[in-house]
Order: C-alpha cells, then structure tokens, then sequence
C-alpha cells in the first residue's frame, strides 16, 4: 500500500488564531462565518469514502488506469495467475487507504473478473447487478434499526467506469446491455480503452458513433454538472470529451529530457498525461478532484432513494394486503385459520413422506427377499448337483473296487494253483 500523506496539526490552531484576531479586530463579528471551518475540520478528521467499480472485457487496461489515476499500486500487474481468465464472472474488491496534504480517502475498487470473456454473456451481468443490489440493501438495513450506528459503513457503488473495446465500429450487444441494466442504479462514465490503437480523426469518430448510440438506445451516463468554484476554467472543454479516450501506464519513460509516464514506440511517444494524446487528465480531474462528491452525492440522493423509495413501496404493498381495515378479532380468527391451514398442510405433507418411505421400504425388503430365494434356488441346484456328482463318483468307486477285487482274487488262486504244481513237481523228483 503506497500512499501521500503531509500534517495538518498546525491548521486548527492557525485557524482558530485567526478567529481571535478576528473576534478582537471586529465587534460585530458573531462567527458563524467559521461553520465551514469545522466542517473542514471534522471532514478531515473523519476522512472520506469511494466506491469505484470497473467493468468491461479483459486486456481493456484498467487494472493499469487505476493505478495511473490514484498514482499507487492497487493491483500487482507483475502477477501473471492475476491475468488468467476466469470461467464465471466474480466480482472482487480491493480496499487501500491513501492520504494526501492530510486528506484520507478509503478506497474502494471494485472488479469484476470473467465478464464479458465467455462465449454466453447473458447471464454474465448478474452477479454485478446482484453486488450493487446487495450493498443498497445492506445500508437500508443499517439504516432502518432502532439503534442505528453513529456512522454507517457505506459500500454502495459510487461510480462505475465502463471500458468499451475500440475494435469495432461502436457499441457490442453486451455493453448495451449491459449499461441499460446499471444505469439507474450506479453513475456510468464510459471509457473508451487503448485510444493509442485509433488515430486522432478514428478517434474523433469513433466518439461521436458512441454518444449518438448512447442516445439511441437511451443509456442514462453520468453527467458532469457544472462546477461553480473558480479556478477550473477548462471544465467545459472536460466535459465535451466524454466518452472519455484513455490511455494508461505507470512507466516512466524518457522524453526530449522529461521524464514523464508514457508507451514508447517506433513512431513516437504517447504521454499519459497530456491532454493532445488522450483524456487521461480530463477523466482524473473530473472523476476526482470536481467530481468526487457529487457522485457520492448522487449515489445517496437518487440512485439509493430510488432503490428505497422501490424497496419499501413493495413492502408496503404486501403489508396492505392483509386486510388492515379488519377488525382485531376477525384478524386473530384469520391468523387461525391460517395456521391451522399451515398445520394440516404440514401432516398431509408428513403423512405422504411417510408413505413414500413405507414403500420405499416395502419395496426394499421385497427386493431383498427375492434376491435371497434366488439365492436359495442357487444353491438347492449346487447342492443337487454336487449330489449327482458325488454318487457317480461313488458309483463309480464301487465298480473300480469291485473289479480291483476279481483281478485279486484271480491272481491268488493262479498263484495257489502255481505253488501246489510246484510242490508236488519237487516231490517227485525227490523220489
């Protein structure tokens, strides 16, 4: 987190010296001169908040303007998984606090990775819509407690920089879309992205295509009121370069010995901040140093109020449809019969839960009982049939025996015949 910052101890107290001398100098001096005074005070003391949102397709460059505008590094563009391209559209935030000359701003960036890079955008500006609904939401909710907090937290969107691509002949189909879906709900400022990609006179042209499409399809952008301070007199020339060309760097670069933030090419130099080549100066003046408030301003006066003045308008429509000119008793007889609606609604559903998992049960047991009969029937067969093989086998045992017993049999009787013919062979020839 890089930030500015500078001491402003000294100022209360050279302020409130000055109104000693004043009060001393000047009888007639009551002092509610110095209400603007304390307002400073108390607003320095506080600091303030903005929520920016950035929308529009990948490689448009606004990681890199945001970082040119606030002159700080929000985003980590060395990061390469930070340039992946993502499959949803998410929307993510980032919150650094800067101070300058004493100031604090609590920034808030809010991005929106993946939209507008998926083949089907349709449904990518939900998520976006849905943030900012959110945050409205939130705040009406802090907003309407009984005890509410001294200072509610505000992250509604205050501005939304919309980065239109400069291939093409104007306006896609998403951006129309997408900012007719946004407009009354967030102040859009369009930008046209990479303005060093177009020629001065493509430029030129290519603003004029996108204001008169603005017009056609009736986008409501944020307009830039009048600023009434002195001390801006090229307000108006600003305000006449919206749709907003930009270029952005935060390299510095050398140029005819200046050393200035820029893109070098073959053919020249193009500066950041130089009003001949693109509008990065108009846009930083307006969006932050005329403008900053007032679409805060507007945030908190139009686009909220229209959003709570919708909110509440509901509410208080289905509130009326419950019959408030009944009286309390056909009321409590109504609440009755409604909860004993609820209650026979809640059996009938519990008693149908109930039937449908005694079936399902029946059905499992079922099921079980004839996968286990099949599985007797399998093994009744097995068992015939081991059966079957064991008496053959015993069968055929028996005749293996007996024949075994005949072959035995014959060859003792042989042998006995045998030894008797012998017997009587040696007896004879003894004689």
């Amino acid at each position: 987190m890089n930030s500015r910052t500078a001491n402003l101890s000294k100022l209360p107290q050279e302020i409130d010296r000055m109104g000693e001398q004043k009060m001393v100098s000047d009888s007639t001096y009551v002092g509610y001169a110095t209400l603007s005074d304390q307002v400073f005070r108390r607003s320095v003391k506080k600091g303030f908040e903005f929520n920016l949102m950035v929308a529009g397709e990948s490689g448009l460059g606004k990681s890199t303007l945001i970082n040119s505008l606030f002159n700080t590094d929000i985003y980590d563009l060395k990061d390469p998984s930070k340039r992946k391209l993502r499959k949803t559209v998410s929307v993510e935030t980032n919150k650094i606090i800067l101070k300058e000359k004493g100031v604090q701003l609590r920034l808030n960036v809010i991005d929106t990775p993946g939209f507008g890079d998926l083949l089907d955008n349709s449904q990518s500006t939900n998520p976006i819509v849905d943030y900012v609904n959110e945050k409205f939401h939130e705040y009406l909710t802090l907003e309407s407690r009984v005890n509410r907090q001294k200072q509610i937290a505000d992250n509604r969107v205050h501005c939304l920089l919309y980065f239109i691509s400069p291939n093409g002949h104007g306006l896609k189909e998403i951006d129309v879309f997408f900012m007719k879906k946004l407009h009354d709900k967030v102040n859009i400022i369009p930008i046209i992205a990479k303005a060093d990609t177009m020629t001065s006179e493509e430029c030129v042209l290519f603003k004029k295509t996108i204001r008169e499409e603005i017009a056609k399809f009736g986008i409501k952008v944020y307009e830039f009121p009048e600023v009434e301070e002195e001390g801006y007199p090229d307000h108006k020339n600003f305000k006449n370069r919206v749709p907003f060309a930009i270029i952005g760097s935060n390299v510095m670069i050398d140029n005819d010995g200046r050393r200035v933030r820029g893109r070098k090419y073959p053919w020249g130099v193009v500066e950041v901040e130089n009003l001949h080549h693109n509008d990065f100066l108009a846009l930083r003046n307006m969006l932050i140093r005329t403008h900053m408030h007032d679409l805060r301003d507007v945030t908190n006066n139009v686009h909220y109020e229209n959003f709570r003045y919708a909110t509440l308008s509901e509410k208080g429509r289905l509130d009326s449809n419950t019959s408030t000119d009944s009286s309390p008793l056909s009321q409590m007889e109504e609440e009755r019969q409604n909860h004993e609606n609820k209650i026979r609604k809640m059996e009938k559903e519990m008693e149908m839960v109930f039937q449908t998992k005694v079936k399902e049960k029946t059905q499992k047991i079922h099921e079980s009982e004839q996968q286990m009969l099949r599985k007797a029937d399998e093994m009744k067969r097995t068992i015939m049939e081991e059966r079957k093989k064991l008496a053959e086998e015993r069968e055929r045992f028996e005749r293996e025996r007996t024949e075994w017993e005949q072959e035995h049999s014959n060859e003792s009787v042989m042998s006995r015949v045998l030894q008797r013919a012998g017997a009587s062979r040696f007896t004879l020839q003894r004689d």
